[in-house]
């Protein structure tokens, strides 16, 4: 014979009108509370392992590609000794740096995708935490990381001890890709137009605007994502 189970009840911040439009309800039981934690805790152990996973595949993508790099471009200088850089060593320099640009494309797409997969799990895992003060208001004074599901509460998550600067962008993963792709992208560029007209300041001309013209549009491409995800998310809790 089975128990009757009680129906599904709010959460305190439910009942006290936190979350609009959520049924009120009487208080918790202290066995409610416990087994909220503990789902609530298998579910952030859960986006914690997939946070990791993530940032160790994209971390091993990108030693991946820049060993690749390395080693077409002492590819590209030992076919020039051997062929004194004549013959046939401009096609093979052409086809090494398009190879080497579309790898890093490639990369450099999975590196803001990453980006984009770790603010959302970010958001949840603020979310949670928002969840744990539901439960006991008490614990916000221990959390160093942000407890609103919102850009405050991220910000607060990613630099808990400083105001979010433009150092923090600067220093990342992401702009080492940015900075490897633009620097590809122009050199490829660069060779083509030599090919064509045998003009080294065409060359130049032509690989630095194409350089900035890739960077430019990555960093537009990370932004616009980073908007995306934000636009589309809903808070439960929002920074006062």
């Amino acid at each position: 014979m089975t128990a009757d189970a009680p129906g599904p009840v709010s959460s305190s911040a439910d009942a006290a009108g936190a979350v609009p439009g959520a049924a009120s309800g009487p208080p918790l039981t202290d066995a409610q509370k416990s087994l909220r934690a503990q789902m609530l805790a298998t579910e952030h152990w859960s986006l914690l392992a997939s946070r990791s996973t993530t940032q160790s595949e994209v971390l091993t993508r990108i030693a991946i590609f820049l060993t690749l790099v390395s080693a077409g471009l002492v590819t590209l200088g030992v076919l020039g000794n051997a062929t004194e850089f004549r013959g046939w060593f401009g096609i093979a320099a052409l086809g090494v740096l398009l190879l080497l640009a579309l790898l890093g494309a490639i990369t450099q797409i999975r590196v803001f995708n990453t980006a984009t997969e770790d603010l959302a799990y970010v958001l949840a895992m603020n979310r949670l935490r928002g969840a744990y003060l539901d439960l006991d208001p008490g614990l916000e004074r221990y959390f160093m990381m942000g407890t609103t599901d919102d850009g405050p509460g991220v910000d607060k998550t990613y630099y808990p001890f400083a105001t979010r600067d433009r150092t923090q962008m600067f220093g990342s993963s992401m702009m080492v890709m940015l900075v490897v792709n633009t620097a590809l992208s122009g050199l490829l560029v660069g060779a083509l137009v030599y090919a064509i007209t045998v003009s080294v300041g065409w060359s130049i001309a032509a690989g630095a605007i194409v350089a900035v013209a890739v960077f430019l549009y990555w960093m537009f491409w990370g932004y616009r994502s980073y908007v995306q995800v934000m636009r589309a998310h809903v808070p439960l809790r929002r920074a006062s």
